[in-house]
């Protein structure tokens, strides 16, 4: 039966249905942690734990008591060497055995004594009375402290009553318990009933989970292939554009370079031109400005004897500073720069943008060309995948699950059906058990009715007054009741302690050799003792199971794995009759997968960084002849100033000293010259300062431009060599790297399901805690609700039975005080009055 069970269990964890086919692809995040959700886990409802209530207090006295009793450890040594002699050690053994044993034994001998010795003693007791001793003789001595004696011997047996009843309430309260325990049987036995079921439905609905999230991996895959361009293609044009990108990035400011030289030779050109036609008449009207002060300055009142010395001096001044009204840049030794700008316009004539723009483009299309050189690859992986979903389709369909699991219910349903039929029998067997405990209370009630009714008769009944030999019918029916008490105590408590002795016995070597090594788990390790059960295998399960008694699967192992409720993979080390990392890594993680993803050739050579013409329009712009303009002439002229002296300045200084002149013609016409040198400043002057700054700035730009300008052109041309030949030469080794990366994505989706798969398996998918829980169940059926229950009722009823020791000498000296006397001592007046 055991190894039907262990096949239907490897049947139900492999089998599984058809892997869910998906009719629209699933659109997954970018590469990273696949999500497989959460395996479909049902509910056990059994709780294997009892909590005892109040009456759990008598229980902790029980296991205090026996641990007082028996202090000694687990014999497992012992237990070991009597299993595998088949008990023929004990002969040899007897002594650890018995030192074992030995505060079981004290104690039945204790009882086994109170038992031969109470009827004996009974039976003398009575043949004593009946001959008038042993408080038989119906004559009571008189005392003066006869009240006190009596007062104590009735607190004494009523707290010695106490006792007993106490210990009759705590054996009764373990019999209700255990009569009130035995119906959750029923409740227990059907909540694990229900688990099992529970997991025979749930594991093949779990694995057919485990089997069906492959096609997120699927999918996944499947994802990343179909955008292998902005995945893989993407990565490399990451790594290429940090080494592409600056020498494309000169190329383009190479451009602009060349679209701004344009410029600053048509700007020298058109100033050059300004400048010398502006020159031409700023020198002719500065020549007529000189002549006509000189005219003006030839006035009769700048040099004759009538005219003020201060005038004479002032017009002397000015003609002496006459000289200076001229021009002082010479512009038309200037050449042009014609020949160098006709060669640039014959440059910008080619777009170096366009082209350089079609370079980042030709770049940019590097996902487009992953895509096309991988294309065979990618369909060869995809249809791998398909045929790896395949392959776990047919494999699961190679197991019987629907016969497998049916005969699994049947024999679940099965077992059952007996167990329900043994209900009945169960509840007439605790009935007849109940009733015998009953009756074993009832003895020791009947004794204590007596006590209670001969304290009660006999306190009410009793007068101080009245002599013994007239006290009244109460107070004598009071004594009577207190030796029909001792009576029945000599008659039940051997029989009770001898009952008792063999509960005790029975009892007391369960929980100490069953309930409480299973608790510290030292009876797993005597039955996983290597080579016990059978000698010649090491340890049993794996023996029996797999013929292969080395592994190491313990019943404690299996036992604490199934109550973490892990699965039934990891806590029968199935692995050993079905691998799931072999299974995985051939069926799901196939060679062929890694082998097509390693086949993966990408070939840049069609990118086109810098075509030929943009080449050789850098080599035009480093020929345009930029480097033969004189610059110093230029710069030389332009940093001459337009006129020797500031015509501004120079007007108004004039004025300044034509205010100091006398009012009159003279002043009159230097006056009206102030005014033409203003407006020849304004009209000619500033433009051509200008046209002279726009003539620098240009300058200055062209001079910085065609410094070392053909070294400047070959260094961007050998850095777009440089990278054209990264690309199409040593860009195997960084696609490689990104290749490898990408592959190892790809094959990190099936290494997370083959992880995820066996620690699913492991942890979730079939757990076991229904098998532990059945064997927590029977422990608590055994010890907490019969073994406690029964050493509880030993116990209470066997205190009560000790204390009926001192019942019967408390009741017998008691009875005399209580009942009516034949005799009684006379004491005569002269006596009295000597005494």
């Amino acid at each position: 039966m055991w190894k039907s069970g262990t096949l239907l269990l490897l049947s139900v964890l492999w089998a599984s249905g058809e892997l869910q086919q998906e009719t629209e692809l699933r659109r997954l995040p970018p590469p990273g942690k696949l999500n497989f959700g959460y395996v479909p886990a049902g509910v056990y409802e059994t709780l294997a734990h009892y909590e005892p209530g109040p009456i759990g207090i008598l229980f902790h006295l029980v296991h205090a008591f026996l641990h007082a009793m028996q202090p000694n450890a687990f014999p497992h040594d012992l237990i070991v060497k009597l299993a595998k002699d088949k008990f023929g050690a004990i002969q040899t053994e007897y002594q650890k055995a018995i030192y074992y044993e030995i505060g079981f034994l004290i104690c039945a001998a204790v009882g086994l004594l109170f038992a031969i010795l109470m009827p004996v003693v009974g039976l003398f007791f009575c043949m004593c009375r009946c001959c008038d001793n042993c408080g038989g003789e119906m004559h009571q001595r008189q005392r003066k402290n006869a009240d006190c004696r009596r007062g104590l011997l009735g607190t004494l047996l009523f707290s010695t009553s106490l006792v007993i009843t106490i210990g009759v309430l705590c054996a009764y309260a373990a019999n209700q318990n255990l009569s009130s325990q035995v119906k959750n049987i029923r409740r227990l036995v059907n909540s694990n009933m229900r688990d099992l079921h529970t997991f025979a439905n749930d594991t093949p609905m779990q694995i057919d989970y485990l089997i069906s999230q492959y096609a997120t991996v699927k999918n996944k895959v499947n994802y990343d292939l179909d955008n292998i361009g902005p995945l893989l293609g993407g990565r490399i044009h990451v790594r290429l554009e940090k080494e592409v990108h600056p020498a494309l990035n000169q190329v383009l400011n190479m451009a602009g370079a060349m679209r701004e030289t344009k410029e600053a030779l048509e700007n020298v050109s058109v100033s050059l031109v300004v400048l010398q036609e502006g020159a031409g008449k700023l020198h002719f009207n500065l020549s007529q400005v000189r002549d006509s002060i000189n005219r003006t300055l030839d006035d009769p009142g700048c040099h004759d004897e009538e005219s003020d010395a201060t005038t004479a001096q002032l017009c002397h001044s000015i003609r002496q500073s006459l000289s200076q009204l001229q021009m002082s840049a010479n512009f038309t030794r200037l050449p042009n720069v014609n020949p160098q700008l006709e060669k640039m316009k014959n440059v910008v004539k080619t777009d170096l943008s366009s082209v350089v723009h079609r370079g980042f483009s030709s770049l940019n299309d590097t996902p487009h060309i992953v895509i096309e050189q991988t294309r065979t690859v990618v369909n060869s992986v995809q249809n791998l995948v398909d045929s790896v979903g395949n392959n776990i389709s047919s494999f699961s369909r190679a197991f019987p699950l629907q016969t497998c699991l049916s005969n699994f219910t049947i024999f679940i349903s099965h077992a059952h059906a007996k167990i329900e039929d043994y209900y009945p029998e169960i509840d007439k067997m605790d009935f007849y058990r109940w009733i015998g405990c009953i009756a074993l209370c009832c003895m020791v009630v009947l004794v204590l009715a007596f006590n209670y009714l001969g304290l009660l008769c006999g306190t009410l009944g009793y007068d101080k007054h009245a002599s013994p030999t007239t006290r009244g019918c109460i107070s004598n029916t009071g004594g009577t009741l207190l030796m029909a008490g001792v009576g029945f105590s000599f008659i039940f408590s051997w029989m009770l302690m001898g009952v008792l002795t063999t509960i005790f016995l029975a009892g007391g070597n369960m929980e100490k050799l069953l309930c409480e090594p299973f608790h510290t788990k030292e009876l797993f390790k005597v039955v996983d003792t290597p080579y016990l059960i059978n000698p010649e295998w090491k340890n049993f399960i794996p023996g029996y199971m797999y013929n292969d008694s080395e592994l190491e699967l313990t019943s404690e192992s299996l036992y604490s794995t199934c109550k973490q409720n892990k699965g039934i993979y990891s806590a029968l080390r199935l692995d050993k009759v079905f691998n799931i990392s072999s299974f995985l890594n051939t069926t799901v993680f196939t060679k062929d997968v890694v082998h097509q993803l390693e086949n993966f050739r990408i070939d840049l050579r069609a990118i086109i960084l810098l075509e030929a013409e943009g080449k050789q329009n850098l080599l035009d712009f480093s020929e345009a002849g930029l480097s033969e303009i004189n610059y110093a002439d230029y710069l030389d002229e332009v940093n001459k100033g337009v006129t020797v002296v500031d015509v501004l300045s120079f007007a108004k200084e004039l004025e300044s000293q034509t205010d100091l002149m006398p009012r009159g013609p003279l002043q009159t016409a230097l006056k009206g010259h102030v005014a033409t040198l203003q407006r020849i400043h304004r009209q000619q002057i500033a433009p051509m300062e200008q046209a002279m700054s726009a003539l620098n700035q240009s300058m200055r730009f062209l001079e910085r431009t065609a410094s070392d300008l053909p070294n400047k052109v070959t260094d961007v041309l050998e850095a777009i060599e440089a990278a054209q030949h990264l690309i199409s030469q040593n860009a195997t080794l960084l696609i490689n790297q990104e290749t490898r990366k990408y592959s190892a994505t790809i094959i990190g989706y099936f290494n997370q399901y083959i992880e995820w798969v066996k620690t699913s398996l492991a942890l979730e998918v079939a757990p076991c805690k229904p098998f532990s829980n059945i064997l927590d169940t029977a422990q608590i059926m055994t010890c907490s609700f019969l073994v406690d229950s029964m050493n509880t009722f030993w116990m209470g009823l066997g205190c009560s039975t000790l204390f009926l020791l001192p019942s019967v000498i408390l009741a017998v000296k008691l009875a005399k005080y209580y009942r009516r006397m034949d005799t009684e001592d006379v004491y005569d007046d002269a006596l009295d009055n000597w005494n």
